[in-house]
């Protein structure tokens, strides 16, 4: 079987893990890059937090480079240790891993990966500071499609009453990214807000032999407590796994809208996310069939994780 090729551009918090890992657990796709970017924790803190989850998985050939520390329009000013703790991990301590991130900036390894392989797929999982870096650089390597956390069109945002959270850190970027011709699909707050993981779950990842999982059952407490005042009982919101699972086709019964998006701007409703019109490269997810969190368990129960 042909595996897609994915590179993921993060902020390595609890739901980027639990993306990453289902990323490496998912038999169709194999991740070829990771750059990272700060959002819910600084850039090189969310690739020391990958390389050490990826030594946890025994993936030693995947290369993480850090990409961009401060926004367009202001200073990165601390991520959200409330949702994802003060490591980004939901304050589990994970080791360093003993290999150091790659030398290349960010643009230059998504142009390398992307040259490599021309059906390359980009999910963005954070603010889209590289992204739209890589649309403005000349000559870089076209990709065959991005695949986009982020936004919210019909429910409220996560910020603001607009605007979601990897939007509202970096529109400017956004709206650069979003002005491109790239095949692009959105994975909004409007579908990622109805697929959640709950405690049952949680015990059923506890059960799960290896590092990796076990690693996930103990950062996901801290993303619980914060889900607390969301939802009526306790569970968390597969933000970053769904998109991933959109990159990787796996899930049934997806239903999309096709519309151009454009990014606000104006102080009042900055990093809200519209589709005003059609549109025949972008288009945003707004419902899907089943449960994310079987398909995340299912895939990181199938696989066998290093002790």
């Amino acid at each position: 079987m042909n595996r897609r090729p994915i590179l993921v551009d993060c902020d390595t918090g609890i739901d980027d893990a639990l993306a990453l890992a289902y990323l490496l657990a998912e038999p169709s796709v194999e991740i070829v890059g990771v750059t990272t970017v700060s959002g819910n924790t600084d850039a090189a803190r969310a690739a020391a937090n990958t390389l050490s989850l990826f030594e946890l998985a025994g993936e030693d050939d995947i290369p993480v480079a850090i990409g961009a520390h401060d926004f367009r329009a202001r200073a990165y000013a601390g991520g959200a240790p409330h949702v994802h703790g003060d490591d980004g991990l939901g304050g589990i301590a994970l080791s360093a891993a003993a290999r150091a991130h790659d030398a290349r900036a960010a643009v230059e390894l998504i142009d390398h990966v992307a040259s490599r392989h021309p059906d390359l797929t980009v999910l963005a999982l954070g603010p889209l500071t590289n992204l739209a870096a890589y649309a403005e650089a000349p000559r870089v390597a076209r990709f065959d499609h991005l695949v986009v956390m982020g936004g919210a069109f019909a429910h409220s945002g996560n910020v603001t009453a607009w605007a979601e959270a990897n939007i509202h850190n970096d529109p400017e970027a956004a709206a650069v990214v979003f002005a491109q011709d790239w095949d692009t699909t959105l994975v909004p707050l409007d579908v990622t807000m109805t697929q959640t993981l709950d405690a049952t779950d949680l015990v059923r990842l506890e059960a799960i032999p290896g590092a990796v999982p076990q690693a996930l059952a103990r950062m996901l407490p801290h993303y619980l407590d914060f889900y607390a005042g969301v939802f009526p009982d306790r569970r968390c919101a597969l933000h970053d796994p769904l998109a991933a699972m959109v990159a990787a086709g796996a899930l049934r019964g997806v239903s999309v809208a096709a519309g151009r998006v454009d990014v606000r701007l104006e102080r009042g409703e900055r990093g809200r996310t519209v589709s005003p019109s059609g549109s025949e490269t972008q288009r945003w997810v707004r419902a899907m069939e089943g449960s994310a969190a079987e398909v995340l368990l299912e895939r990181l129960e199938a696989r066998e994780w290093p002790v």
